[in-house]
């Protein structure tokens, strides 16, 4: 095995399905350009021909339509929208159309049609360009819904999403693109559904999705060894289907739950999430679980706004000490741990080579 980023694992994903299944194509605004939608589809083009990876018009309702069309007609599409925003212009079309037209006619045709979106701040996008917004589609009945968080993970998930008979919603946030990972190099799938545990704990059960699932893990890294909590963090991975069998488990164990989410807190996925665990497992848990979220307010474009905009490790680590109630946190215990966990790089630049175009 090598170690590989999250970005070259996509690509890698690209490559063996593209090669493996002439059916496969992908689509998409920028998916040729110079930039490659961030690297991701670097000699695709070259390598497969335009007639398999192509750009689109400016028409993303447009795009998706004829993505849902040819997915009915015998492709295997794989359409890209370079921010969940933009997806926002097929709404229509994702749900009322791709999500149910099997289950309309009872089963005779098939959507395998992955739609693969990126979520999260970056460069002072604002508002309008770095929502999370998996709530909406983890809502709807026939869609999949994933965010898997590491460059292994990615590549499995990618591959069982090109093989799936339905359509499935594949999110990415922009700040683990250039994370590394140990990535085997054959073609392997990783399947829906199922968290996978990233720390071993007693204390309390969080479970956390895409980027923050690192952000937890430091957190809980630097706890366990400065504070002496031990936290049972998950990487949820997969939100439809959601593997709520783990969280149980786990708080049955710890008595108290920790939910982070990428987006803003009211209306979040992490709300159903909770809801989910006190219908099965309310007799578990002895404190009253709490979630870490964005606040709800459209992020913002200054960076100085959104400096205290978005949770972080310390965020994370300070609230778990708050749920746990451990007193010998000392102050200079908790200046230790501010100091551990400041962030290594600007607070709005998810990859320092990147420069454009965004």
């Amino acid at each position: 095995m090598r170690k590989i980023t999250y970005i070259e694992a996509i690509r890698e994903a690209f490559d063996l399905a593209l090669g493996r299944d002439s059916r496969v194509v992908l689509i998409g605004e920028g998916v040729p350009d110079p930039k490659n939608i961030f690297g991701s589809t670097v000699g695709l083009r070259e390598k497969y021909g335009s007639r398999r990876v192509f750009d689109m018009p400016l028409a993303e309702n447009g795009v998706t339509g004829i993505c849902i069309g040819a997915a009915m007609t015998g492709l295997r599409p794989v359409m890209i929208h370079q921010r969940i925003d933009f997806s926002l212009l097929a709404l229509d079309q994702i749900i009322n159309n791709a999500a149910k037209w099997s289950y309309m006619f009872n089963g005779v045709v098939s959507v395998p049609l992955v739609i693969r979106v990126i979520v999260g701040r970056g460069w002072g996008q604002g508002p309008q360009h770095s929502q999370s917004l998996q709530a909406i589609f983890a809502q709807i009945p026939g869609l999949k819904v994933v965010m898997p968080t590491t460059a292994k993970d990615a590549k499995g998930m990618m591959l069982a999403a090109i093989e799936d008979e339905n359509p499935v919603i594949f999110i990415e946030h922009r700040w683990v693109h250039q994370i590394e990972d140990e990535v085997q190099e054959d073609y392997y799938t990783v399947p829906f559904g199922k968290a996978r545990k990233i720390h071993d704990g007693s204390d309390v059960t969080i479970a956390s999705f895409s980027f923050m699932s690192i952000e937890t893990l430091k957190a809980g890294r630097v706890l366990d060894r400065h504070c002496g909590i031990s936290a049972d963090i998950f990487d949820m991975r997969s939100l439809s289907p959601l593997d709520i069998d783990s969280i149980i488990d786990s708080i049955k164990k710890t008595g108290k739950l920790i939910l982070v989410d990428t987006a803003s807190k009211f209306g979040s996925f992490s709300g159903e999430l909770l809801s989910q665990v006190v219908e099965r497992g309310f007799s578990y848990l002895k404190e009253t679980p709490i979630r870490i979220a964005a606040p709800d307010h459209p992020a913002p474009t200054s960076h100085y706004m959104t400096e205290n905009y978005y949770p972080e490790a310390v965020d994370i680590a300070l609230r778990v000490i708050d749920v746990v109630n451990k007193d010998n946190c000392s102050d200079s215990i908790l200046k230790t741990l501010r100091n551990k966990l400041k962030r290594d790089r600007p607070h709005d630049v998810p990859d320092l080579k990147f420069t454009g175009p965004f």
